[in-house]
C-alpha cells in the first residue's frame, strides 16, 4: 500500500471529479489519501470528501497564504471544528499549516508578523489536542523549527520539504517526517534528490500536493494521487531499494507521523 500525505484532493483544480480520482488513486495502491484543509471555507468539504471515500483522510487547519484574508474569527472556528471532530477517525492532523515567505505579498513586515501568530495559535491547538501537524515550508525552515522548539508536539510532516541537511537534522529530531513528492523526479533537483537519498530511512514520507507540484512525466499538467506509485519508484531508485521496500517503508512512516491513520474509518 502507498500513502499519499498530502494531496489537495477537493480543489477546484479538479472540477468536480475528486470522488472518481480517489477511486482511481485507490486502483493504483494508494490505499490512504490525507487531504488537508486550507480555510475555512473547504473544513467541510474536506470532511465530507473523506467520509465519502474510504481510502481519504483529512486535517483542518488555515494556509499561511489564506492568512491575508483571514481573522480571529476564523482561528476560533477551527478550534471549534477541531473539538467538534476529535471522535471522528478521518480526522488525522492539524494542517496545511506553517509559513510562506516566498510569496512578496507574505513577506511584508505586518503580514510576516500575522503569518507567525496564526502559525503559533495552531501550533498549540495541536498541542491541546494532540495532533501532529501538516507543516508548510516555504522559505521558513528556521522560524517555523523556532517555534517547534516552544511548543511540544506529538511530531508530524514537513511538506514538500526542500531544506538543507542540517534543518533536515533538527526536524527530525524534533519527532518530524520529511515528505517528498514530484519535485524529487527532476533530475535537476540536485538538493531534494540528494535529500531523499540520504536522510534516514524513518523520516521519509511521500506526498503528491496533487494538483500542485506534477512529477516530470506529467509537469505542467494537473498532478493526481494516482501518480504516487510512480514517484515511489523514484524514491526506490535514489536510494537503491526494491520498490515493495519503498512502499513498506513509507506507510510505515505515515503511520508513525499521523497515528490516527491507523484507525479504521
Amino acid at each position: 500500500m502507498w500513502i499519499d500525505t498530502h494531496c489537495h484532493l477537493d480543489a477546484g483544480e479538479f472540477g468536480g471529479a475528486s470522488d472518481a480520482i480517489a477511486r482511481q488513486a485507490g486502483e493504483q495502491g494508494v490505499g490512504q489519501i490525507v487531504i488537508p484543509a486550507v480555510d475555512r471555507h473547504n473544513f467541510g468539504l474536506v470532511r465530507d470528501l473523506s467520509a465519502r471515500q474510504p481510502n481519504c483522510r483529512y486535517a483542518l487547519g488555515i494556509h499561511p497564504i489564506c492568512v491575508p484574508g483571514a481573522g480571529e474569527e476564523d482561528l476560533d472556528l477551527l478550534r471549534q471544528t477541531v473539538l467538534g471532530a476529535m471522535d471522528d477517525p478521518n480526522l488525522v492532523a492539524i494542517g496545511e499549516i506553517g509559513l510562506d515567505f516566498f510569496l512578496p505579498n507574505l513577506c511584508e513586515p505586518a503580514m510576516r508578523q500575522k503569518q507567525e501568530y496564526f502559525y503559533q495559535e495552531q501550533l498549540k491547538l495541536a498541542r491541546d489536542v494532540g495532533l501532529p501537524v501538516l507543516l508548510h515550508v516555504r522559505r521558513s525552515q528556521d522560524i517555523i523549527l523556532k517555534y517547534l522548539r516552544r511548543i511540544s508536539l506529538p511530531g508530524g510532516i514537513a511538506h514538500a520539504f526542500n531544506g538543507s541537511f542540517q534543518q533536515a537534522e533538527t526536524f527530525i529530531a524534533l519527532g518530524f517526517k520529511l515528505g517528498f513528492g514530484g519535485a524529487m523526479t527532476f533530475p535537476r533537483a540536485l538538493q531534494i534528490r540528494r535529500l531523499a537519498s540520504t536522510v534516514p530511512a524513518p523520516a521519509l514520507v511521500l506526498e503528491t500536493d496533487a494538483p500542485d507540484i506534477s512529477p516530470v512525466w506529467l509537469h505542467p499538467q494537473r498532478n493526481t494521487p494516482e501518480q504516487l506509485p510512480r514517484i515511489g519508484a523514484v524514491l526506490a531508485e535514489l536510494r537503491s531499494m526494491p520498490v515493495d521496500e519503498i512502499a513498506s517503508l513509507t506507510t510505515a512512516n505515515a503511520h508513525a507521523a499521523l497515528p490516527r491513520l491507523q484507525l479504521p474509518a
